[in-house]
């Protein structure tokens, strides 16, 4: 991983946050994306003072050309491209089906699923252009609900399941050049995100029980999942969701 390229969207907070630490302590050069840029700022700061080369660059993933720009940025100031993790990502409009609109719906899919396509579309450009046999790796963020159902949650569901159902179509596209494009699908992790989706302390707590592990993941968890996706002990891996959930899919 020393000296790769890592490009991670979504990565001010949660999961993208502790995924940038977590390849910034293997020695990659890490470019994170957002929308705020003081804390987008502050965050390649703490990166750099790791040791690593950081930066970060402001995007909007719903937006092509930001999303063309993020990349284009990225490669012009490192050279190229060697892994992009695609994090970004809202929990929508929670609630019964009953009080979903065309307008809640587009919110969710804009973000969750033309955020990942039109990503994964200009990354796979950029790392069409690298040199040698294995070209890249693409590390598309999921859940556990991207292949199962959860109710009161039906259109981040379905985004998830879309998401899943992407990667493998696009791993099949691109395999033979080089490229590897994944999964990772966590569980329930404490991120601020579950916090909203779930509402309240109480509502937190039955999830809990939903873990054989008997306690809710940590970004940091997840993290280690991504980097090992994205490593070459995975290099055989391709079209793959790896559920990273202290046994929530088994249960």
């Amino acid at each position: 991983m020393k000296n790769q390229v890592v490009l991670i969207t979504g990565a001010l907070t949660g999961i993208g946050r502790a995924a940038a630490f977590a390849f910034a302590k293997k020695g990659a050069r890490v470019v994170v994306s957002g929308r705020r840029d003081e804390v987008g700022e502050a965050l390649a700061r703490e990166l750099q003072e790791l040791g690593t080369e950081a930066a970060y660059i402001r995007a909007d993933v719903r937006n092509e050309e930001e999303v063309k720009n993020l990349v284009a940025q990225t490669v012009s100031r490192f050279g190229k491209l060697d892994v992009a993790v695609n994090n970004a990502a809202t929990e929508g409009q929670v609630g019964p089906i009953t009080v979903q609109t065309a307008e809640t719906v587009a919110a969710t899919f804009d973000t969750n699923v033309v955020g990942v396509v039109l990503s994964m579309k200009h990354e796979i450009l950029a790392m069409q252009a690298n040199s040698g046999k294995t070209k890249g790796n693409i590390i598309n963020i999921s859940s556990t609900y991207g292949h199962r159902g959860a109710a009161f949650a039906s259109i981040y569901v379905a985004a998830k399941h879309a998401v899943e159902g992407i990667t493998k179509s696009v791993a099949l596209e691109v395999a033979s050049s080089g490229i590897r494009v994944n999964c990772v699908s966590p569980g329930p992790t404490d991120t601020g995100m579950l916090t909203r989706f779930t509402g309240t302390a109480e509502n937190k707590a039955g999830l809990v029980k939903q873990v054989p592990l008997d306690r809710l993941g940590l970004s940091e968890e997840v993290a280690d999942g991504i980097v090992f996706i994205a490593s070459d002990e995975a290099r055989f891996i391709t079209g793959h969701s790896l559920n990273v959930d202290g046994g929530h899919t088994a249960s």
